[in-house]
C-alpha cells in the first residue's frame, strides 16, 4: 500500500457499542476523501470486546493500524502511542473514538495545512454535556489559560490536525504527565483555531471521569505554570502580614487596658491557621516534586503488547 498522506489517530478505551458506527463513518470518508488516508486505532487496555473488534478490522482493512497496549495508561499516552504509528507523510488528525470529534472535518483542517499552518485546532462553540460539565470546563480553560506560561486557546482540546513536523516534535518530547494541548500550543510555528459544534456521544458512557478530568486540569496546571509555586511566597508573606497585624492589634489592646484574647482557645486558632499554610504549600511542591520523580526514572511512556498492520500482526512487546 502506497505511504498515506494523512494519518487519524483515534484513542479506544471499552468503546465496543459506538465502534460499528465509528467504523462505518471512517470508512464513508477514506472511500470519499481524494487523499490517502490511514487510521491508527490505539486500545488503550480495554476490558470489553473493544480490541477484538479492532483486530478484526485491522485484519481485514489495510487502510486501519490497531496498536494494543499492554495496559490502560490513560487518553494522553494513548495518543501519543498513535502519534508515534502513524505513517501519515504531510498531516496527523487527532479525533475522540466517541465521535463528538466529526472526523468529516478532515478537509476543512488540511486546506489549512495546505494554506501553510502546521497545527489546526478545533474550538468548541457549543457543548452538548450536562450543565455542571460545562461550566468546570469553561472555567478550567480561563484558569489555565490566565496562570499558563504560554497562551493556551479557550475551549480547544485534543482534537486537531498538526503536520508531520510537529508530530515528529510532540514524539520526541520527553514528558511523562502529557498535556498535549498545552505541549501543541508550546511548539509555536503558524497556528489556526476552527470553531464546530460538539456533538453529544452516540453511545456508551464518558471514559474522562470527574477523577480522570482534575487529573487532566492538574497535569495542564502544574506542567504550564509557575504560579502555584510564586503564590507559595505570596501567600506566607500574607499569612506574616496578618500576623503582624493581629499582634500589633493585641499589644495595643493590652497597653490601653482592655482585655486581650488569651489561652487554648488562641493558641488553637494559630496553630491551625499556619498548618493550613504549611499544608498547602508542600502540597503545591508536592505536585512539581512528583513530575520531577516520575521523569527522572526515565521510563518508557508505554508499553506495546503487539500490532496490526497492512493486514499483518507485529508479535512481542515493544518499549517506545
Amino acid at each position: 500500500m502506497q505511504q498515506p498522506e494523512i494519518s487519524l489517530i483515534v484513542p479506544l478505551y471499552n468503546e465496543e457499542k459506538v465502534f460499528h458506527l465509528l467504523v462505518e463513518r471512517l470508512d464513508a470518508l477514506i472511500a470519499s476523501s481524494p487523499y490517502r488516508l490511514e487510521i491508527v486505532m490505539i486500545n488503550d487496555g480495554s476490558r470489553d470486546k473493544t480490541p477484538e473488534l479492532m483486530r478484526e478490522k485491522a485484519l481485514q482493512s489495510p487502510q486501519y493500524t490497531s496498536v494494543f497496549l499492554s495496559r490502560n495508561y490513560g487518553h494522553q499516552i494513548a495518543v501519543s502511542a498513535g502519534m508515534a504509528h502513524a505513517k501519515g507523510t504531510e498531516a496527523i488528525m487527532i479525533i475522540d473514538g466517541d465521535l463528538q470529534d466529526p472526523p468529516e472535518l478532515l478537509g476543512d483542517f488540511y486546506n489549512k495545512i495546505k494554506e501553510g499552518y502546521e497545527v489546526v485546532f478545533a474550538i468548541r462553540k457549543k457543548r452538548k454535556e450536562n450543565f455542571i460539565k460545562r461550566s468546570m470546563y469553561w472555567l478550567f480553560y480561563r484558569i489555565l489559560n490566565r496562570l499558563s506560561e504560554i497562551d493556551i486557546p479557550l475551549d480547544s482540546g485534543d482534537f486537531s490536525m498538526i503536520s508531520r513536523r510537529v508530530c515528529d516534535i510532540l514524539v520526541a518530547m520527553p514528558e511523562r504527565s502529557r498535556f498535549l494541548r498545552g505541549m501543541r500550543t508550546w511548539v509555536g510555528f503558524k497556528q489556526i483555531g476552527v470553531e464546530y459544534e460538539r456533538e453529544k456521544r452516540l453511545a456508551g458512557d464518558s471514559k474522562y471521569t470527574l477523577k480522570a478530568l482534575f487529573k487532566l486540569a492538574y497535569d495542564g496546571i502544574f506542567n504550564f505554570s509557575y504560579v502555584p509555586l510564586k503564590m507559595i511566597t505570596s501567600l506566607g508573606l500574607y499569612t506574616i502580614l496578618i500576623s503582624l497585624i493581629y499582634i500589633t492589634y493585641v499589644v495595643i489592646k493590652k497597653l490601653l487596658g482592655y482585655e486581650v484574647p488569651s489561652g487554648f482557645t488562641t493558641l488553637i486558632m494559630a496553630i491551625t491557621l499556619f498548618s493550613g499554610v504549611q499544608l498547602i504549600s508542600l502540597g503545591v511542591i508536592g505536585e512539581y516534586l512528583a513530575r520531577i520523580y516520575l521523569q527522572v526514572k526515565n521510563r518508557p511512556l508505554f508499553l506495546v503488547d503487539n500490532i496490526i498492520q497492512n493486514g499483518e500482526v507485529i508479535n512481542g512487546q515493544r518499549i517506545l
